[in-house]
């Protein structure tokens, strides 16, 4: 929604600006998709990491009480 407010105020300042933003929005985002891609990856593997290096402290803890 405060990206929309920000374009619309751009628009009553400079409507070519605007138009030429709201134009190459598409082609920005599919030129940083592969980047956004990339993070989740690196994101999923280091929580894969993360897991491997703490679980034997998970499993030397022992079973969690349950709550009521």
């Amino acid at each position: 929604m405060l990206t929309f407010i920000l374009w619309c105020i751009l628009f009553l300042l400079c409507w070519p600006l605007a138009l030429l933003a709201l134009a190459l929005y598409p082609i920005v985002w599919l030129l940083l998709l592969p980047f956004r891609l990339v993070g989740i990856a690196v994101g999923g593997a280091l929580e894969l990491v993360s897991a491997i290096i703490f679980l034997p402290a998970r499993l030397l803890r022992g079973p969690r009480p349950r709550s009521a």
